[in-house]
Parts: structure tokens; C-alpha cells; sequence
């Protein structure tokens, strides 16, 4: 069985970081409800995810990129935050935070584990991308309609939509960890 605990662990002190206690517990309300939908039963499976099945993940697990897109976002905050003389919109850091960790919970229902160990596309997944079923598991854990339009934004989902400046930052960190992946396959990656 997968404790919330063990979802705080993993996610290294950064649900600590949401400073609104009803922010913080509404997000691991989410990871829980994500778990036990997908009917996961380890955090070793979890361990073991890749966090895309769209290109060679070199390895990266779900947890890892939740990290570096949430850890991304923040520093594209906070190279404006400290650059701008004059901030033309505020950066609401705990929606920042709340919203990298959630932006890919949808994963937790759009992939599974098939019997040979692989990890596949769920049903779930067949019918309803991760940004959208994020979305929704968002709703059922009463998150507000900011935290929702992250989740939905993040990906091609959000494309021509209007979104929060949080949803912005969080698409760009996103493509950051993905696109340098999806070039390397491609061959399209220089590495010196």
C-alpha cells in the first residue's frame, strides 16, 4: 500500500514548500486519489514508470521529471522575479509548486503495468490523455480552477487556450526535460 508519507518522501520537501496548508493537503489529496485509481500498489512501481511512453525516457521516472519540471518552473519564476525591475503579473509561487507537482498526476491512470513488466497505455489512457484525466482527479480533490487550467495547459491541450502565467512557466519546463529527449532519437541533438 502507498501512504501519502511515501508520496511526501519522494517528492523531497517541495509539498512543504506550498505555504497554504489547504493548497499542500488538496495537492497530496490528489497524488492519493491519482494511486489509487490507477491501482497502484508500490512506490516501487512507481519507482519503475517512466515519465513518458511517447519517446525513449533514458530511464527517467515519473518522480524525477515531476521534480525537475516543478524545480524548472521555479527557476523560470525566479530568473524574472529577480531580473524584472517591474513585474508586469504576479507569480503565485504556491500555485507554481502545487501545479508542477500535479502537472502529470493524470499519468497515474493513463499508464499501467502489464504483466510482462512493461508499462503500457491504460483503457484510461486510450480514452483520455493525462492532461485531461489530471484535470479531472484536480476537480475530485477540490483543487481551484487555477491549479485545473496548470494541469490542462501543460501540454498540446493547452495550445491557443487561455491559461494562468503558472500554466506558462510549467509548459516551458515540461518541453525543456521532454524535447532534448524526443532530438536525441531523432539524432537531432548536438552533443559536442
Amino acid at each position: 500500500m502507498i501512504t501519502r508519507e511515501d508520496v511526501k518522501a519522494r517528492l523531497s520537501g517541495m509539498p512543504e514548500r506550498i505555504n497554504s496548508v489547504e493548497l499542500r493537503e488538496k495537492t497530496m489529496d490528489a497524488f492519493m486519489l491519482a494511486i489509487g485509481e490507477g491501482g497502484w500498489r508500490s512506490m516501487e512501481e512507481l519507482e519503475e514508470m517512466p515519465f513518458t511512453l511517447l519517446t525513449d525516457a533514458r530511464c527517467i521516472n515519473f518522480w524525477e521529471h515531476t521534480m525537475a519540471v516543478t524545480m524548472g518552473a521555479i527557476g523560470l519564476a525566479m530568473g524574472q522575479i529577480d531580473s524584472y525591475t517591474k513585474m508586469p503579473y504576479r507569480i503565485d509561487m504556491d500555485r507554481l509548486i502545487a501545479g508542477g507537482l500535479l502537472h502529470d498526476v493524470g499519468k497515474l491512470v493513463e499508464f499501467e503495468r502489464a504483466p510482462n513488466g512493461n508499462y503500457t497505455q491504460s483503457h484510461s489512457g486510450k480514452c483520455t490523455r493525462h492532461p485531461i484525466s489530471g484535470t479531472v482527479i484536480a476537480a475530485k480533490a477540490d483543487l481551484p480552477l487555477e491549479i485545473q487550467n496548470i494541469i490542462t495547459c501543460h501540454a498540446r491541450e493547452g495550445e491557443g487556450r487561455p491559461q494562468v502565467i503558472e500554466a506558462v512557466l510549467i509548459h516551458q519546463a515540461d518541453f525543456a526535460t521532454f524535447n532534448p529527449l524526443v532530438m536525441m532519437v531523432k539524432g537531432q541533438l548536438i552533443i559536442p
